[in-house]
């Protein structure tokens, strides 16, 4: 004899929570490609401020690692699948993927623009998360938004002066 599942009642209809997830998937997606390009940056930077932003991309993928996580599981309890490899996130981010090895300043250019990326992504998937009364997942974006609009003023400050 097998068993299913019971249908997922939490109070959002399917497609609220099929929009919402497939939403998410983009923030997994960008936050994957952020994170492996932060992770690749903390190996390979040089020049005079190594020690800084060595340290500084340190931090800043591990809070991404673990970030990845607490989306994923939102997706899974939303009631689908979380996307992953390669090939989806290729489809779905829209963070390209770092050409080569920037100088240190560029890498710092480029963490900027992924940043405020994953910030406009999800912008657009609060406004979703919202309208459905989806409080955990509009819960979730918000922590996400400060940290990727601080690590963006944080990173466009060595830019700048």
């Amino acid at each position: 004899m097998t068993h299913s599942a019971p249908p997922i009642d939490i109070g959002i209809p399917a497609e609220h929570r099929t929009a919402i997830a497939e939403g998410l998937g983009r923030v997994l997606a960008d936050s994957t490609v952020l994170y492996a390009k932060t992770h690749g940056f903390h190996w390979n930077v040089t020049g005079p401020m190594f020690n800084t932003l060595h340290l500084m991309f340190m931090e800043q993928y591990t809070e991404l690692w673990t970030a990845l996580d607490a989306i994923a599981e939102r997706i899974r309890a939303l009631g689908l699948p979380a996307p992953f490899g390669g090939a989806a996130y290729a489809k779905l981010a829209s963070i390209p993927e770092s050409d080569g090895v920037p100088a240190a300043l560029a890498m710092v250019r480029e963490l900027v623009e992924g940043h405020e990326a994953v910030a406009r992504t999800i912008r657009s998937v609060f406004r979703t998360a919202e309208a459905a009364g989806d409080q955990p997942t509009a819960d979730l974006l918000t922590q996400r938004l400060q940290i990727h609009e601080k690590t963006a003023w944080m990173l466009r400050s060595l830019l700048e002066g």
